[in-house]
């Protein structure tokens, strides 16, 4: 019970990561507010928390518009009265090399990635500085460290929130708030087999390829990063403090002989 007592808000957590990252906070004694566009999903996963003895509450909010944010966080605590754990998960892929991507496709990876980062936190922050006291997590990736073929705008937004997180760790350490990043690899997520399933003609040959640059020799699973942030939401990492946390199979920092 590693997260008694916390409410631990997370963002986009319907599926993937993020669904995987609600189920284990709950199970470790969290009341998780699941959170996502996905109604359906989103109270799925609600249903599967409190059908396995824990306790969760889906609101559906866009994490792009600021009055949605808001509504959410302001239910949140009525209801709760505080936030103690907040995961920016939420996100979309961005595929192309620069000159391949259309505005409109540069603009809305951009403001899923960057701004749904910006506004959960912004609205949460004020609680957590009157309670001195919080834990954020900002979902960056690998790709933030290292040139990875046709991801011109999703690079841009994992490095974004990767810098923004060190910003934000300096402003409010002050208030004992803590803010760090995961950096994950290539997890298997319903996310990552849609992206290969619509980029590649021979999806199998993909995640080969992919296999191939991760020391590890395998994907990550969605639970790899859920247990990576169970441990940044928790006391145990108290003294991690605008910190990069990897979950990569060794991309960035191994390469094979």
């Amino acid at each position: 019970m590693r997260l008694a007592g916390k409410i631990a808000l997370i963002t986009g957590s319907a599926s993937g990561i993020g669904k995987g990252s609600a189920l284990l906070f709950a199970q470790e004694g969290a009341t998780v507010i699941v959170n996502d566009l996905d109604m359906v999903k989103g109270e799925a996963t609600v249903k599967e928390i409190t059908q396995a003895g824990g306790k969760a509450v889906f609101i559906q909010a866009d994490v792009t518009d600021p009055a949605s944010v808001q509504a959410m966080v302001t239910e949140i605590i009525e209801q709760f009265g505080q936030v103690d754990v907040l995961f920016n998960n939420a996100g979309i892929s961005g595929v192309g090399a620069l000159h391949e991507v259309e505005p409109d496709v540069w603009d809305r990876v951009m403001n899923v990635n960057i701004r749904g980062v910006y506004l959960p936190s912004k609205y949460v922050l004020p609680h957590m500085m009157e309670r001195k006291s919080g834990s954020i997590i900002n979902m960056s990736s690998c790709v933030a460290e290292i040139g990875l073929a046709k991801r011109a705008s999703y690079s841009a937004t994992k490095g974004a929130v990767l810098a923004l997180t060190k910003s934000m760790q300096v402003d409010y350490a002050p208030y004992h708030i803590r803010v760090n990043a995961l950096l994950p690899g290539t997890i298997l997520t319903p996310f990552v087999e849609n992206y290969l399933n619509n980029s590649y003609e021979d999806p199998d040959t993909a995640i080969g390829s992919i296999k191939k640059r991760q020391l590890s020799g395998e994907l990550g699973r969605p639970e790899d990063v859920a247990f990576a942030a169970l441990f940044l939401a928790s006391d145990e990492s108290k003294f991690m403090m605008g910190s990069p946390l990897y979950i990569d199979g060794g991309v960035v920092f191994g390469k094979d002989a």
